[in-house]
Order: C-alpha cells, then structure tokens, then sequence
C-alpha cells in the first residue's frame, strides 16, 4: 500500500500473450479476484475470475487453460485515473457506480502505480464514515437463491447466466445458512492441487458436476448483520473477513436483503454529495 492506504501498490500484473492458468494460479495465490494486463508499463487490459467463468462457458474449442491467452479474454475498455486527482477515492467511486465496475487503474503519465478496487473503498469507508448511513439505506432487498441440496452446477449455472458474484444459500423456510460465490469455487477447486493437469472445469469438474451438492462447499457458520446496523460497520465486517457481501436478516433470523462492496461504493459516491446538501440546506436528510 502506499499513500495513507489509497490504493493498493504493487499491482498483480500479466502481459496479454500469459495464459489463463498463469491468470488463475495467481489470482490464486495472491487471493485477488483481477489482474491488470500490461504491455511494459502501460496497462492495457483487465481479467476478473467471473471474466474467465464466462468465457469458458461459452468457449466451444477443447483447448486446456495453458492454451488461452488471456487477450481473448481480457477487457480493453479500462477506466484509469491520474495518482495526483483531487478527491481520488471519491472520484473512483463515482466511476466504479457509474459503470458497474470492480477497479479503476491508477496511473503517472499514463504508466500503472496502482489500482482501486471495491475492496480499498470498503476499506476506506469503514475507518472514515462511521455513522453516516444504516445498513438499511443501501442494502439490496433483490436477491437469488439457492438451497443447500441443489447440485454445484446449478448454482454456478445461476451465477453465470445472471452475471452475479454470490448466492445466498436458504434453508426451507428461506432464512440464510450460507453464501456461495465464485470465490467458494475457486478457494475449493481441485484444479490447483493437481498442479496443471489436463482439464479446463477449473471451478467444477464435469465428471462430478451433477453429484456434488451446494452442502458440499457451505458450511453452517453465517456471518449475518442487521439493517439498522451502521454501514461502516458492514464495510469494517467484510474487510475483516474478506468478503463481498454479507446477509442482512431480521431479529427472527429472516431474511431482508443483503449489503455488498458494491453498495458500500454506492455510498461512497454519494456521502460527500450528501454532506454538502447538508450543509447548504440543514433540512436536507
């Protein structure tokens, strides 16, 4: 980290012609979930984990994952923004809900120095918001789910098709017992363990697809919070155990919705807005 912890430095990077498994091994070992692609200096592309779900599912060639290149891949369409910009969180943050997007890339000159991802806002949030918003006033009350007795495929399948990057996993009467998201898949994938073999179901093989079951992975332990909590409480939650999202449930265990690092970037965008409202209009609320 440099800066007062601004952004995170140094950047885990590859060049265009590295392979997905050189993407995936990384993204492994440094427990991130995008790599910023570079040629030189100059960053010229991102690979997210769901970037490299959604492609594989729609690759029809038989090629392994030493065999892709992570230009096919990659998006091009990179959002940087100059170390030296005023207010740089806040504006990061404005870009990141704007365009529904995980990072903003942070350059000198057009040269990479560093990268803001949701998880440097929620960071920043939690030691500097406390008190400003409740859970409630950002929670997202529209979500899907799955049980514990549905197969692996099927919740992958969902959180492909819906472009989404967790389940909320509900007992029968729907109260919450568990989160399932990519980073379940990749933290429990064998394909690390057998070092490079010749397979590309990195997140779930097919052979055991269909038999394995969401129980599988997600255990009986749920962090949960409440909607009248703080929000910088939320955010300093997900820091400390290094999540993206956490159930927001009732005092009867029910489920209401839940918070993410996506909506503490939404609300990063809007406190300052807010705190000026509030000062040119004391009833402003």
């Amino acid at each position: 980290m440099m800066k007062h912890m601004l952004y995170t430095v140094p950047v885990i990077t590859l060049g265009p012609e590295d392979s997905v498994n050189n993407a995936l091994f990384l993204m492994k070992k440094n427990d991130i979930k995008r790599l910023v692609i570079v040629n030189g200096d100059i960053p010229v592309g991102i690979v997210t984990e769901r970037d490299i779900g959604r492609f594989l599912q729609n690759d029809k060639t038989s090629r392994m994952l030493d065999q892709i290149h992570l230009n096919e891949i990659m998006s091009r369409n990179i959002f940087t923004i100059s170390k030296d910009q005023d207010e740089l969180l806040v504006q990061c943050a404005i870009r990141m809900d704007a365009f529904q997007i995980g990072s903003i890339v942070i350059v000198d000159n057009e040269k990479l120095v560093g990268i803001v991802t949701k998880s440097d806002l929620t960071k920043n949030f939690s030691n500097s918001f406390a008190g400003a918003y409740k859970v409630k006033d950002y929670m997202n009350t529209k979500m899907i789910t799955c049980r514990k007795s549905d197969s692996l495929l099927f919740a992958l399948t969902v959180l492909n098709r819906n472009k989404i990057a967790r389940l909320v996993v509900t007992d029968n009467d729907g109260r919450p017992v568990g989160i399932i998201s990519y980073d379940t898949f990749l933290r429990n994938s064998g394909y690390f363990k057998l070092g490079n073999p010749s397979t590309r179901d990195y997140l779930l093989p097919k052979d055991s697809a269909k038999e394995s079951l969401v129980s599988d992975l997600v255990g009986n332990e749920l962090l949960t919070i409440g909607s009248n909590d703080d929000l910088a409480k939320a955010a300093r939650l997900m820091v400390e155990y290094n999540i993206s999202g956490i159930p927001v449930v009732d005092e009867n265990d029910n489920l209401e919705g839940v918070i993410s690092t996506t909506d503490v970037v939404r609300a990063y965008h809007e406190v300052k807005v807010h705190a000026i409202l509030q000062k040119n209009d004391p009833h402003f609320t």
